[in-house]
């Protein structure tokens, strides 16, 4: 057997995006350029190395949750790496709370990651500003904090955010000390920390500094006392802020708000007037329902690439029953993933938690039947009204209600030569509910 079932077990984690700057990793990694539009990442490499390397750009990123992104930006951060650039990548999940987060908390995030990153090249920058304002934001907060103040500047901020999120009140109170400070944190950190940093970096032999801020699309898509809801306010509202740093950045933003009303205000004030760029959906099938074989046939390649990455593409294909009972089984997997990478990568995970391979085709049916339960329970009326709306119409609304669509993965987009459009996540697709007003449907138009 030419399977390794540990090694494939490990690839088939769905909540590991690949470490592109690692040549184990690299091997599983399947470009989706040709199916999904266009060369995306390719595009935002071009911006920062080609038309602007001396000049900060502030681009913007966005997909569906589990759509690749983070993979695609990991190659952004190893193919920049490979030109001499100097890349801090982050999740911002790790350093933020989503759930409640400020524009001082995303501009405190990316210094004191800066600052950790250029700690491991030996470059130590300390601005003064920093120092005086860590004395101030104690002394107002009245809250114990061990702070050396000749420790680096990534560890005063690592201290401070890490007290504040234990506590929703010290955060706010933090937020409102902070809040009337933005323009001179910011002004702090691009003289004192960005501008150094380039500085130092060019004398190294580094072309510049690039910041990829990883999955604050998953900021807490709520409304506020405004009006707006928390995405629009950070990104839209408050967006010349986050895009005024003195070095290239990438920001992942929620996907809902390229079909806000407000999206050319976005446009304008956080991507300096350039439309964000986004990964859409892997299509297997076509607008019409059709199976699409470009989409198929890579889809199928992602999942042998896990169980034999060191064999050639057209090789692995002779192999396919090494894992699965049939060649069919395997598209019924990859069709019923809808071209969602990690939800394709679940199931198979899913899968490998039932028996050894080859699976048969009822492993395969009864964790398509779980998914399909785990996704349709919290689906309520409403949501389903909006869910048969978008199945007509192919489109999708800016409102709040839509976000949820979106966010849930209830409904996916994709983009072919005709542009935007929608469909129902394939899994909900074959619910009873759904079934039945397609039923009821077709006999109307009949």
């Amino acid at each position: 057997m030419l399977l390794d079932l540990e090694r494939f077990y490990q690839a088939c984690n769905p909540s590991r995006p690949l470490m592109m700057g690692n040549p184990a990793d690299r091997r599983y990694y399947i470009d989706f350029a040709s199916v999904r539009g266009g060369k995306i990442i390719e595009a935002l490499q071009r911006t920062i190395t080609r038309i602007s390397p001396d000049v900060p750009t502030c681009q913007l990123f966005t997909g569906h949750l589990g759509c690749g992104k983070s993979t695609e930006l990991l190659r952004l951060q190893a193919e920049l790496e490979e030109q001499k650039f100097h890349v801090v990548y982050f999740e911002s999940t790790h350093v933020l709370e989503m759930a409640d987060v400020d524009v001082t908390d995303i501009l405190l995030a990316i210094a004191g990651q800066v600052s950790q990153s250029l700690e491991t090249q030996k470059i130590r920058i300390k601005p003064s500003y920093f120092t005086k304002l860590f004395t101030e934001v104690i002394d107002f907060m009245q809250t114990p904090i061990d702070l050396d103040y000749e420790a680096e500047l990534s560890v005063g901020i690592g201290k401070i955010t890490a007290k504040t999120k234990e506590s929703p009140q010290l955060r706010r109170r933090l937020r409102d000390y902070l809040e009337p400070r933005t323009g001179n944190i910011l002004q702090s950190i691009n003289k004192e920390l960005l501008d150094r940093a380039n500085t130092e970096l060019k004398a190294r032999g580094k072309k510049g500094l690039v910041v990829i801020v990883d999955n604050l699309d998953r900021v807490a898509i709520r409304p506020l006392p405004s009006g707006r809801s928390l995405p629009e306010y950070l990104f839209i509202q408050r967006g010349e802020q986050l895009r005024k740093l003195s070095c290239h950045v990438v920001y992942t933003i929620p996907l809902a708000l390229t079909f806000s009303n407000d999206n050319a205000e976005l446009q304008q004030r956080l991507g300096g007037g350039v439309a964000p760029k986004v990964l859409p959906i892997i299509p297997v099938r076509s607008r019409s329902g059709e199976v699409y074989t470009p989409g198929l046939t890579l889809m199928r390649q992602m999942v042998l690439a896990r169980a034999f990455p060191d064999i050639y593409p057209e090789e692995r294909l002779n192999l396919i029953t090494e894992v699965f009972d049939s060649a069919e089984t395997l598209d019924r997997l990859c069709l019923i993933s809808g071209g969602h990478v990690r939800d394709l990568l679940g199931l198979l995970y899913d899968c490998l938690r039932e028996q050894d391979p080859p699976f048969d085709r009822g492993c395969v049916e009864l964790v398509i039947q779980r998914q399909r339960d785990y996704r349709a329970n919290p689906i309520d009326p409403h949501e389903w009204e909006l869910i048969f709306q978008v199945v007509q119409q192919q489109r999708v609304r800016g409102d709040i209600e839509y976000h949820t669509l979106l966010r849930s993965l209830f409904v996916f987009e994709y983009r072919d030569h005709q542009g935007v459009w929608f469909a129902v996540n394939p899994v909900l697709a074959e619910t009873q509910k759904f079934q039945s007003w397609l039923k009821e449907t077709r006999k109307q138009a009949s």
